[in-house]
C-alpha cells in the first residue's frame, strides 16, 4: 500500500513531486551549457574531445530510457524514478571529484553517464506517471508541468552557474569553480529523493499487476470516489480486453505506426537544434554572436527565462487550444527565429574585432558588429520561445498519450531513447560542424560564418512542420483509453 495516509491527494502535490524529475533532467543537461566552457579549458579539449564529454551523459540516457521501460513494467513508475534519484545524486557528487581523484576525462565522464542513465530513466517515467494519475480534462495542462520543471531546471541552474562563475575570476572559474557548479545539483536531487516518499504508485500499473483495491484507493484519494469507480471500470475493461487478444507484438498495426510517429516526432524535437543551443549556449555568444566574457553567463540567463516564460504559455494553451495548432505555431516560430539568426551570420562581414584567449595568449579576433549581435540573439530568442510553447511541452504530452495501455511502458521508452540518440547525435555534431572547413566557405556572395549549422537546423524545422500536419492527431480531452482508437481509424 502507499505510505501515505487515507487522506485526499492533491494532484498538483503529486504533480510537482515528480516533476522534480524534470527539473533535474533540465538541471543536469543544463549544468553542462556553464560548466564545460571552462572544463574545457581546463582539460584544453578539441571540438571532437568536448563534443565526446558534453554528449557521453546523452548516449547514456539513450541507454536509461531504453531500460526504464523494462524496470517501470515490472517494479512501476514510483520505484523507476527513486532509482533515478539516488544516481542523479551520485552524479551530481562525483562530477566535480577530479579535484580530489586522479583527474582524468574518463572520470568525469563515468559520472556523467550516471547523470545520463538517470535522466533516461525520469524523462520516461515522469511524464508517464502525471498522464496515468491527471483526468483528462487536465492531463495536458498537468504533463506539461514536466516541461516546466525541466526549464525551471535550465533557469536554476543557470542561475547558479552565473553566481559561482560571476564571483570568480576566469582563472579560478577553469581551475575550480566548474566542479562548484556540478556539485550545486545535489541539493534538489535530495529533493526528489525525498519527495518521492510521499506520492503513491501509479494505479494503472497496480491494475496490470492485480492490485485492484489499492489502485481503488489510490484514484479514490486523487478524483473521490465516483470518478475513481469510472476511471477503475475503464482501466480493467481495457486490462481485460488486451488479455483476450493474442500476444502483443510492437510490429503488428497499428501499434507500429504508433510508435514510429512517437519516435519521429521525438527525433525532430531534438533536430530542431534546441539542445546546441542549450548546451552550447557559452561558445555560441562567445564565437558566433561576438559577445564578450563577462556578458555570456548574463545571456544565458536572459535565455533561460525566456524559455521560462514561454512555457507558462503552452501550459495555458494546451488544453484549450489543442496539440496540434500550438506545434503548428511554434515550428514556424523557430523557422523564423533560426533563418534570422542564419541569414545575420552568413551576409556579414565580422567588421569588429574582439580580445579572445587563444592558446593561452590574448589575441584579437573577427568579432560581428554591435548591431549583427543584437540581431542574431534576437533569432535566438524567438527560437527558444517558439520551442518553448510548442516542440518542448507539446511532445511529452503527446508522447504520454498517444500509447496504448498494453504497451505504453515499452514503446514510450523507444520513442525517449529515440529523442536521446537524436540528442546525443546533434550535441555531439554541432561542435564538429561549427570547426569545420565547410562552415567557413564561401557561396552564393556570402560566408557560412558559422551559420551552417542554423541551416541545417532550419531544414529539419521544415520537415517537422510537415510531419505534424499530416501524421499527428489531434488528442485534446480524450480519455487515455478513448487514445487507443484513433490510430485504428
Amino acid at each position: 500500500m502507499s505510505n501515505l495516509s487515507d487522506k485526499k491527494i492533491n494532484i498538483y502535490f503529486i504533480t510537482i513531486i515528480i516533476t522534480l524529475g524534470g527539473l533535474l533532467f533540465g538541471y543536469d543537461t543544463g549544468v553542462i551549457n556553464g560548466t564545460q566552457f571552462y572544463f574545457s579549458k581546463y582539460f584544453e579539449l578539441t571540438g571532437f574531445w568536448k563534443g565526446f564529454v558534453v554528449s557521453s551523459a546523452l548516449i547514456a540516457a539513450f541507454f536509461g530510457a531504453l531500460v526504464s521501460g523494462v524496470l517501470s513494467k515490472n517494479i512501476g513508475r514510483k520505484n523507476s524514478l527513486i532509482i533515478s534519484a539516488v544516481l542523479f545524486t551520485i552524479s551530481a557528487w562525483g562530477s566535480g571529484l577530479p579535484s580530489i581523484l586522479p583527474e582524468t576525462i574518463p572520470l568525469l565522464v563515468f559520472f556523467r553517464i550516471l547523470g545520463g542513465i538517470a535522466i533516461g530513466i525520469a524523462s520516461m517515467n515522469a511524464p508517464m506517471y502525471i498522464a496515468e494519475i491527471a483526468p483528462a480534462e487536465k492531463r495536458g495542462n498537468l504533463v506539461t508541468f514536466y516541461q516546466l520543471a525541466i526549464v525551471i531546471g535550465f533557469f536554476v541552474v543557470f542561475l547558479a552557474t552565473y553566481f559561482i562563475g560571476n564571483g570568480l575570476t576566469e582563472a579560478e572559474n577553469i581551475q575550480f569553480g566548474w566542479r562548484q557548479m556540478f556539485w550545486s545539483e545535489v541539493i534538489p536531487s535530495i529533493l526528489f529523493l525525498v519527495g518521492l516518499y510521499f506520492v503513491p504508485k501509479s494505479p494503472r500499473w497496480l491494475m496490470t499487476k492485480g492490485k485492484e483495491e489499492e489502485a481503488l484507493h489510490i484514484l479514490t484519494r486523487i478524483h473521490g470516489k465516483e470518478t475513481a469507480t469510472k476511471e477503475i471500470g475503464e482501466i480493467r475493461e481495457s486490462i481485460q480486453s488486451e488479455a483476450s487478444k493474442d500476444k502483443v507484438s510492437l510490429f503488428v498495426k497499428p501499434l507500429l505506426a504508433i510508435v514510429i510517429i512517437g519516435s519521429i516526432l521525438s527525433i525532430l524535437q531534438q533536430f530542431t537544434g534546441i539542445n546546441a543551443v542549450l548546451y552550447y549556449g557559452a561558445d555560441i555568444f562567445e564565437q558566433a554572436l561576438g559577445f564578450g566574457k563577462d556578458d555570456i553567463l548574463k545571456q544565458q540567463v536572459l535565455l533561460a527565462t525566456v524559455n521560462l516564460v514561454f512555457t507558462f504559455v503552452a501550459m495555458f494553451t494546451v488544453d484549450k487550444l489543442g496539440r496540434k495548432p500550438l506545434l503548428t505555431i511554434g515550428g514556424f516560430g523557430m523557422l523564423i527565429g533560426f533563418l534570422m539568426m542564419g541569414f545575420t551570420l552568413y551576409f556579414s562581414e565580422y567588421s569588429d574585432t574582439v580580445m579572445r584567449m587563444v592558446d593561452g595568449v590574448q589575441t584579437k579576433v573577427p568579432a560581428l558588429s554591435q548591431s549583427e549581435g543584437v540581431i542574431s540573439l534576437i533569432g535566438v530568442l524567438i527560437f527558444i520561445a517558439s520551442f518553448a510553447m510548442s516542440m518542448g511541452p507539446v511532445v511529452w504530452v503527446i508522447l504520454s498519450e498517444i500509447f496504448p495501455n498494453r504497451v505504453r511502458s515499452i514503446a514510450m521508452s523507444i520513442a525517449v531513447a529515440a529523442q536521446w540518440l537524436a540528442n546525443y547525435v546533434v550535441s555531439f555534431s554541432f561542435p564538429l560542424v561549427v570547426e569545420s572547413n565547410a562552415n567557413k566557405l564561401q557561396i552564393l556572395g556570402g560566408t557560412w560564418n558559422n551559420s551552417l549549422p542554423y541551416f541545417i537546423f532550419s531544414a529539419f524545422i521544415f520537415i517537422l512542420i510537415i510531419f505534424v500536419w499530416k501524421f499527428i492527431p489531434e488528442t485534446k480531452g480524450k480519455t487515455l483509453e478513448e487514445m487507443e482508437t484513433l490510430f485504428e481509424k
